[in-house]
Parts: structure tokens; C-alpha cells; sequence
């Protein structure tokens, strides 16, 4: 382990730009424990949730409840994305993340949704590529390509649902519904109706636009926490660029899928370990 983290240090600091690439394993790390499980803060929050639908061990299998109403699975969301704004970190990873690279140019590409990035960096710097649930999308985006923004939903909802006994049920007024179509609202995550609009493709151009700024200099391809569920949209790429890219070197931190592919392996630096 002390080679690989000298390894790291090394190619941090040769480095002339830096690309982030973070999965869910980022979150994780950063102590972050109610995605995947029943820990102590998903029952402390969604107890009555869990209690009613135990098949939904963490937020993430929440998502596919078996919700007896859209009435119910709005109260669910509107609980879900408040929790999701104001939760805090646990551990200080994203700053320690921060401190590390913030002396040279950095971009971030992240698959991930909770807009936790957004809370260290700016805007500009993130490139969040499977949507944000800050934001809420038709349900038909076929004939509604707008985005909205979803806290006013979700601060109505949870004024409603303070109020109430039953906090597992949201009246059909307060569902949201597009100003332009009257149609149903979702999240805009990826889905089978996952809105590739405007914003899906900015999110897309400023990644392109670091890569062309700096993929002749020494770019630090710096993957942390991917996992094998959609290698295809950071994992594979930054393997394709750093082969293309004879200056261009790839780190991988994670505790469980640290690897890399053969034609960059002298090019690379895998480290087989918790990200924080």
C-alpha cells in the first residue's frame, strides 16, 4: 500500500490537469451507508418506510418498491430527495478530495445523482452525465424537453407531510406535473424515459471541452469509486483516452474493483483500498 500511495502522490504531482471520475464508491466512502442497506440512518429516517416495505433495504432499492399508489410513491420521493439535499457527509472525503487537487485545472465526471459534488465544487466544474435529482423531467420528454426544478416540489410536499400521521401518502395535488403538458413529473435520473436534452448534453461538452484543452499535456485520468455497474460511461472511457493520450496516466481507487486494462497498465496506478 505505501508504494501505491507514493505512486499516487507521484503522478498527482506531475500532473498538469486532472479529470475526476466518481461512482457511487465516493459517496460510500464518505461514510454515506443508506444507499445500498438498512443501516441506522435509513431506519431513523425512512422507519415507517422500511417497515411497511421491507424489500427496500436502502434508498436505492426504495426506487422499486412495491408502492400500492403514485400517492405513495411521491411521499416516498418528496422524503427521499429532501433527506438527499440536507443529509451531510459523514466522513470529510470530498474536501480532503478538494485540498488535493485544487492547485491545478480539475474537471469532474460523476455518475452520480445526489448533487454532493455540487456542495464543494462549482457547477461548472461537474459534469453529472445520469442526471441530478435536483431537477425533475416529463414523464413523455418526447413532446416536453424542459427541466424543473424540483425543491419547490419537495418543499411543498414535506410542509404537507410535517402535518400529517401518515407521512407514506401525498395528495394528488401536491404530485408534480409539467406546467407545459399538465403531464406527471419524474426524477430526472436514468431511466427508460431518461430526458438526453439541453442540459444532458451540456454536462457532456464540458467534459469534452477539458479533454481537448489538456489531452496534450500530462492528464491524470482519476477514477474513484466505480463500480461494474456502468463501466461504460467513465471507467471504459478513461481507459480508451489514456491509451490514446501518450501523456495521459490512469488511477483507480477502489476497495473491490480496482483494475485496469492491459494496453495502459504501465500507465497506471491501482490501489485496492477504501477511497476516503
Amino acid at each position: 500500500m505505501k508504494n501505491e500511495i507514493e505512486q499516487l502522490k507521484d503522478v498527482l504531482l506531475d500532473s498538469d490537469a486532472i479529470l475526476i471520475g466518481a461512482g457511487s464508491g465516493m459517496s460510500a466512502a464518505a461514510g454515506m451507508d443508506w444507499w445500498y442497506q438498512a443501516s441506522p440512518v435509513y431506519k431513523q429516517h425512512f422507519g415507517d418506510f422500511y417497515a411497511r416495505h421491507p424489500e427496500a433495504t436502502g434508498i436505492f432499492k426504495g426506487f422499486y418498491a412495491r408502492f400500492t399508489s403514485e400517492n405513495e410513491r411521491w411521499a416516498y420521493l418528496v422524503r427521499m430527495l429532501d433527506f438527499i439535499y440536507h443529509q451531510p457527509p459523514v466522513k470529510n472525503t470530498y474536501q480532503v478530495l478538494k485540498d488535493l487537487i485544487q492547485d491545478r485545472p480539475y474537471h469532474i465526471l460523476t455518475t452520480n445523482q445526489d448533487a454532493m459534488f455540487n456542495r464543494y465544487f462549482a457547477d461548472e466544474q461537474i459534469s453529472t452525465i445520469q442526471g441530478d435529482w435536483r431537477f425533475l423531467q416529463s414523464s413523455a420528454p418526447q413532446i416536453d424537453d424542459q427541466l424543473y426544478d424540483a425543491r419547490p416540489f419537495v418543499k411543498r410536499g414535506m410542509e404537507y407531510l410535517a402535518q400529517q400521521e401518515d407521512k407514506l401518502y401525498l395528495p394528488d395535488d401536491l404530485i408534480p406535473h409539467s406546467p407545459t403538458t399538465g403531464l406527471p413529473l419524474t426524477p430526472w435520473v436514468r431511466s427508460p424515459e431518461f430526458l438526453e436534452g439541453r442540459r444532458f448534453k451540456q454536462e457532456h461538452e464540458k467534459t469534452r471541452q477539458f479533454i481537448n484543452r489538456f489531452g496534450n499535456q500530462k492528464l491524470l485520468f482519476f477514477e474513484l469509486g466505480v463500480g461494474r455497474m456502468t463501466p461504460m460511461f467513465i471507467q471504459e472511457p478513461f481507459w480508451q483516452l489514456t491509451s490514446q493520450l501518450p501523456l495521459a496516466h490512469y488511477v483507480n481507487i477502489n476497495p473491490q474493483d480496482a483494475m485496469t486494462h492491459t494496453q495502459i497498465a504501465s500507465r497506471s496506478v491501482l490501489i485496492d483500498a477504501d477511497v476516503d
